[in-house]
């Protein structure tokens, strides 16, 4: 279930029809009526199924959609609502509605929605420019001049190998042909290469040799947890914030994440809490809504390729 309301975009549509008037004909503009914004698509048993039950479907129905085409997945959910009024009317003839845990599924269903649509109003409230701004400015601050290394590196499981393959190295051997034939890790098919990463971002066996090489040169073989590498770096620079831009979308979810928790911790400081299964002061403790566990967006160097920015686990020695 999403937390957005729908927000559908109502077209007027005007249509010219003739009428006959003393035997001649006349074009006239009919009235814009609501309905022709919002046509009935199906009927079962005498029972609209308008446009606008087929985009709440759609939403409610999310990721199973995602891969249909647009034909393809109105038609789908036009015959899921269909089967949806069959049977729910046959559900009300046998009284299912009468029963308790249906009235208490019901119930959790229209608290849900409540909740839903209220913390969705609040947060786009709270997700203005000058909101986001001020995150993005913040956390730019924190990232502008941290060193970036950029390395590749050959994973190999022995000291003996690794000693090989800087015999091979000093020979003169190209480094991104011998980790493409040699390298155990994920990343070897592009040369070794790891992208730009911090000293935080990878285990500091391997940070402290690849932060102190220079550009261009070549370490001995260093061991880790996942084995023995030898290192080249490529290039080092300061790490820079990305353009607001190419973040907005991170900064916008966090903004509107926060909101939504600050608002239900607001919401409890006033309410009357008992919890029968603990003790009162532990069940003041609010542990689902805390603005803190709202993780921050983390702002990547590079948007357009995360794994360059900030490489994962399958590719390089290990992130810590």
């Amino acid at each position: 279930m999403t937390a957005s309301p729908i927000d559908q975009k109502l077209g007027l549509r005007f249509g010219l029809a003739c009428a006959a008037v003393t035997g001649c004909l006349m074009m006239a503009s009919l009235p814009v009526r609501a309905q022709d914004a919002d046509p009935v698509l199906a009927k079962v048993n005498g029972q609209d199924i308008r446009q606008s039950d087929v985009a709440v479907a759609e939403e409610e129905l999310g990721p199973s959609l995602a891969q249909m085409d647009p034909a393809t997945k109105t038609d789908n959910v036009l015959s899921f609502l269909i089967d949806l009024k069959i049977v729910a009317k046959a559900a009300e003839d046998k009284k299912i509605a009468d029963r308790e845990d249906f009235k208490s599924r019901l119930a959790f269903a229209r608290n849900r929605l409540l909740m839903d649509n209220l913390l969705a109003v609040e947060g786009k409230a709270a997700t203005t420019d000058a909101a986001m701004k001020k995150v993005y400015d913040d956390a730019a601050k924190q990232i502008t001049g941290e060193t970036e290394v950029r390395a590749r590196h050959i994973l190999v499981e022995t000291e003996d190998e690794a000693k090989a393959i800087e015999d091979e190295l000093k020979k003169g051997a190209d480094f991104a042909e011998l980790a493409k034939k040699k390298s155990k890790d994920p990343g070897a098919s592009d040369g070794g290469d790891l992208g730009f990463f911090t000293k935080d971002q990878m285990v500091p066996e391997f940070s402290s040799v690849a932060f102190a090489l220079e550009p261009g040169k070549i370490s001995d073989p260093v061991k880790s947890q996942f084995g023995w590498h030898i290192i080249k770096v490529e290039e080092k620079r300061s790490r820079k914030a990305p353009e607001f831009d190419q973040v907005k979308a991170q900064i916008e979810t966090y903004v509107t994440r926060k909101a939504q928790a600050d608002y239900v911790t607001k919401l409890r400081e006033t309410a009357k809490i008992e919890r029968l299964d603990k003790p009162a002061d532990a069940a003041a403790k609010p542990d689902a809504a805390k603005p803190a566990e709202v993780a921050k967006p983390e702002a990547k160097t590079e948007a357009a390729k995360p794994e360059t920015a900030k490489p994962e686990t399958a590719k390089t020695p290990a992130k810590k």
